[in-house]
Order: structure tokens, then C-alpha cells, then sequence
């Protein structure tokens, strides 16, 4: 009798050591929605590291979200003053570039089609997203690795979300090619729930005039600095040329290789007289060193004093924003 016993305790002991273990996948994501998602709003401020060019870039990113819509983001290169801003208001989508007083204004419903790893609130709908995302845990750690839905998901496919146990907050996201190579580190250095800003905190003010400053250069004969790209895929320079502009040379490469054809026109980016609001057509896309204006046809951006701007018919959007984050300057092709 008393080894029967003996063995029922045993059972029950063992069931309830199983009942207390582990958190399953689900319970976590069930856990991170609840607390991510459900805030009225929250303050944010990151380190973004970008790998993919010949050295690491480093970025400092605040983000203001208040629920449903209201977002405010700004990124700034570390060691410089030049900065670019996000903001999503009641009037739409801006985008602000303070050293050049220029605010263009989109219809998008940004940031809901395309994941932004500094925005909290689009990591948890990356995890819900992906049906086949792993979970595993690694000392104080969850470790999600999901299917990455950001605007360069077709060359970093994958990332990984470390998300801290007690508190439930992530404390860096890994953006990995296909090789599973970090390419892009987001290190969150603190993050307040919670937090709400009023309707005003918004506003785009139009009013502040830029200060007007020479174009950085590294070539003395153009007066601006040239980029070219650089793909995995042959993109054969098949022209290039220059035409002289009231504001500056602009210049023009077309490249081939059969199937993608596309062509490139950089200038020297203009500071406007005044800082009202131009409509552009398009969707706003972050490239991490900027954020671009992507048509099905086309995208421009605006990046170390120079107007970009990139067009093809026979490639696909992912593959015109593969260019744009593949630029970058060179004093010979």
C-alpha cells in the first residue's frame, strides 16, 4: 500500500514539475501582445547598427508612438548633426529633413505594411505573422526568430528578437541575411510603457527656416560626392554622363544586364526658400541611413547632401530598394 502510494505522489509531483515549466511559444506571444500592444503609448530610445556597406553604421533612434496612429521617429547619425524625421499625424505621413528644410508629405498607411525593427508594436505582429517562428530560451532570454517583413525582407530575409523574461521588453533585434549574418542590430537602451503625448506633440512645424550650409564633397571638380552601387547581381554600367543644372551638375548612369535595366540621377540636394509640406507620390520606406519615397517604378531619397533618384520597368519595388541601399561613394567607378 505505502509503495502505492509512493508512486501516485511521484506521478502527481512529475505532473505538477510539468505544469511549471517552461513557457510554450504561444503563452510568450500571448504575454508580449498583451503587453506591447495594449499600452496607450510609449517612448523608446535605440542604437541602430547597419553592416551591409564596406563599414558599420551607427544611429541613434527615438520613437514617440501614441495609440491608434500618432508616431514620431527620429534618426540620427552618431557623431552628426544631420538627422531625418518620421512623423504620422491626423494630416498624413511626413517626412522631415531638418538640415535641408524640407518636409515631403505621403498619403500611407505607414508603418503597417512594412515591420520597422526599432518600432516595437510591428516586431510583435512579425511574431504573430510567422507561422512557422521558433522560440527558445537562452538564460534570461526569449529568443523569437521569425520571418523579417521589413523593406529589404528579399536580401534579410530572417531576424531574431531578444526579448529580456522578467520584464517582457526586447532588448536588441538581429536583421540576418540569408546566410544568417547580422546585418542590422537594433539595441533598445530604454523603453517607457505607457506613456501618452497629446494630439500637438505631432505637429509638423513648418515655420523654423534651415540653415543653409555648403554640400559635403569628395570630389573637388563636381562639388558633390558620386555613389555607385553595389549588388550581388551584375549590374553592368552600360552609360554615364552629366549635364549642368541651375542647381548643380547632375549626373546620370544607366545599367543592364538583360533582364534589369535601370537607371540613376544624382544631384545636389536643394534647400528650399520656405519649409512647407510637398506632396510626393509614393510610399515611405526606411533604407536605414534614410528614408525614401518607392513607386512601382521608381524611388528617391535624399542622403549626405545629394538628391537620389532610381527608376526601371522591368524591375520589381524590392529590387529598386536592393539599389538604393547598395549605394555608396566611390571617386572612380
Amino acid at each position: 500500500m505505502r509503495s502505492r502510494i509512493f508512486v501516485l505522489l511521484l506521478v502527481a509531483i512529475m505532473t505538477l514539475l510539468a505544469a511549471c515549466g517552461s513557457p510554450s511559444k504561444e503563452d510568450v506571444m500571448k504575454k508580449l501582445s498583451g503587453k506591447w500592444n495594449e499600452t496607450k503609448g510609449y517612448e523608446l530610445q535605440a542604437t541602430m547598427e547597419i553592416k551591409t556597406g564596406s563599414e558599420p553604421r551607427v544611429y541613434d533612434v527615438t520613437v514617440w508612438h501614441t495609440k491608434p496612429d500618432f508616431y514620431k521617429v527620429n534618426v540620427s547619425q552618431a557623431g552628426s548633426q544631420d538627422s531625418q524625421m518620421i512623423v504620422r499625424n491626423d494630416e498624413g505621413v511626413f517626412v522631415i529633413t531638418p538640415s535641408l528644410g524640407k518636409t515631403y508629405k505621403f498619403q500611407s498607411d505607414w508603418p503597417t505594411q512594412n515591420s520597422m525593427p526599432y518600432l516595437i508594436g510591428t516586431l510583435s505582429d512579425d511574431i504573430k505573422a510567422d507561422k512557422n517562428s521558433t522560440m527558445q530560451e537562452k538564460d534570461k532570454t526569449y529568443i523569437f526568430e521569425t520571418a523579417s517583413r521589413n523593406n529589404h525582407k528579399k536580401v534579410l530575409p530572417t531576424q531574431q528578437i531578444h526579448i529580456d523574461k522578467k520584464t517582457l521588453l526586447p532588448k536588441y533585434v538581429s536583421v540576418m541575411d540569408e546566410n544568417k549574418e547580422e546585418k542590422i542590430r537594433v539595441t533598445f537602451n530604454k523603453i517607457t510603457l505607457g506613456v501618452e503625448h497629446k494630439a500637438s506633440d505631432y505637429a509638423v512645424d513648418m515655420e523654423k527656416q534651415p540653415e543653409k550650409k555648403p554640400q559635403s564633397t569628395e570630389d573637388g571638380e563636381t562639388g558633390m560626392m558620386k555613389f555607385y552601387p553595389n549588388l550581388d547581381w551584375d549590374g553592368t554600367l552600360l552609360e554615364e554622363g552629366s549635364v549642368m543644372t541651375e542647381n548643380g551638375l547632375r549626373s546620370f548612369m544607366t545599367f543592364g544586364d538583360g533582364d534589369k535595366e535601370f537607371v540613376i540621377i544624382q544631384e545636389p540636394a536643394e534647400v528650399p526658400d520656405n519649409q512647407l509640406a510637398v506632396s510626393i507620390e509614393g510610399d515611405p520606406v526606411d533604407l536605414g541611413f534614410a528614408v525614401a519615397a518607392l513607386t512601382e517604378n521608381s524611388i528617391r531619397w535624399e542622403q549626405d547632401g545629394v538628391s537620389f533618384f532610381v527608376a526601371s520597368s522591368t524591375m520589381t519595388p524590392d529590387e529598386l530598394i536592393e539599389v538604393a541601399s547598395s549605394m555608396h561613394p566611390e571617386d572612380s567607378k
